[in-house]
């Protein structure tokens, strides 16, 4: 049998377990802390396969291991690991209070409308983005992905930011400070937790669910559920299909370029994704903004002209560019150098269709479209109805291949 026990935000690992141990597992501050049988052996944590490999050898005999780790064991924690190696049945998990429950806990805030996501061995970049996604979030931070990097990264977004450092010992402090102020920090290696906050939102709406909000009911929704001018709006029928392309999920940046109304970058949004909407126009970035409020998602909008303004972005996984102009080549072109994942583009011309196709092939993706051609139901007297045809609309999408989505050129 294997016991995990969570150690150092709450209560001492209790003696009867580690009395009978043969063999004990832990961080060095986990075993410094604990008082060990003289004949147990200790082994400190470091690479984790040759431990593991010796709890397989006491395992096979039948003798008692104890495993310390921190926190909850089982929450983002090492019992994953040995469930995989061992079994489920072989693991008594006795666990301590996780550094999430005890971070939220000295800040006086409840955490069942948080989302929590890791950056602890992880890319920074699933972190960063689902903190511009969502008004609440626990980081459970790592190298290259603590309060410094996450301030950088946020910036540009009202957000506060509670670093919970050392939790469980003597040396414990909350502290509540701006990205700004976090990213101009050296926070060393003992911060436990971060927790972004959007602006003064500290409690969230109530709900039957913890983690990920729930996905919105539909999506692809009627031209009147956002403000726009004149109709230039990207019609619900070609929405529908360029979100599928782009595939908008928690974890990921967004760019919505030539964003007019916004339709597009709030439906990312809606759909879990950190989104940057960009518009060169004063009224379209204002209605950007007015269109986000509306639904309850945080939209980033920058103002100015591309493809200038997309250097100072950070690099998207997934694009969608709705405006044309002169410079739809060297947009598409910009935004494909750019993008990890995919670049949707849609156009009402089809005399750019060629120019922003090669833009997407010439970059290394592969290029796929279609002509979408809709006809909507329209009441005519007499209680009958017509079909009244919408303005014809090309929509291309370019896929990074899989072995090139990493490394994209800068």
């Amino acid at each position: 049998m294997i016991t995990v026990v969570g150690t150092g935000t709450g209560a001492p690992p209790p003696e009867d377990v580690l009395a009978g141990a043969e063999l004990v597992v832990g961080g060095q501050r986990h075993l410094d802390a604990v008082r060990l049988p003289d004949s147990a052996e200790r082994i400190a944590l470091g690479p984790l396969a040759p431990a593991l490999d010796t709890i397989a050898e006491y395992v096979a005999e039948e003798r008692p291991v104890v495993v310390l780790a921190s926190g909850d064991p089982g929450f983002f924690g090492i019992v994953r690991v040995l469930a995989e190696r061992f079994g489920p049945e072989l693991l008594a998990v006795r666990p301590g209070v996780s550094s999430v429950a005890a971070a939220f806990a000295r800040a006086g805030l409840p955490w069942d409308d948080a989302v929590v996501v890791s950056a602890h061995g992880r890319d920074a970049r699933t972190a960063v983005n689902v903190c511009r996604a969502y008004p609440k979030v626990a980081v459970l931070t790592g190298p290259g992905a603590g309060p410094a990097e996450l301030g950088a990264a946020l910036r540009s977004y009202d957000r506060v930011l509670i670093v919970a450092t050392a939790l469980g010992s003597s040396e414990e402090r909350l502290e509540r400070v701006t990205p700004a102020e976090a990213a101009a920090r050296d926070w060393g290696t003992a911060v436990s937790v971060v927790i972004s906050v959007a602006g003064q939102v500290a409690l969230g709406p109530v709900r039957a669910h913890a983690g990920l909000p729930l996905p919105p009911a539909g999506w692809a929704l009627d031209e009147a559920e956002f403000a726009h001018r004149d109709s230039m709006i990207t019609k619900f029928e070609v929405r529908a299909l360029a979100l599928a392309r782009l595939g908008p999920r928690p974890g990921e940046l967004v760019w919505d370029v030539g964003a007019g109304s916004g339709s597009v970058a709030v439906e990312c949004a809606r759909l879990g994704a950190a989104v940057t909407a960009v518009e060169k126009t004063p009224d379209g970035v204002e209605r950007i903004r007015a269109n986000a409020v509306a639904h309850g998602v945080d939209v980033r909008v920058v103002h100015g002209a591309a493809p200038t303004v997309l250097s100072d972005l950070d690099d998207p996984d997934a694009v969608f560019v709705g405006g044309g102009g002169q410079e739809l080549s060297a947009v598409v072109t910009a935004c494909a150098r750019r993008a990890r994942r995919t670049v949707v583009v849609a156009l009402a011309a089809l005399d750019r269709v060629p120019a922003a196709r090669e833009a997407l092939t010439g970059a290394g993706f592969t290029c796929d479209g279609v002509l979408l051609q809709s006809s909507r139901l329209a009441p005519l007297p007499g209680e009958v109805t017509r079909l009244a045809a919408a303005n014809p609309v090309f929509l291309l999408w370019g896929v990074r291949p899989p072995a090139h989505s990493e490394g994209v050129a800068q």
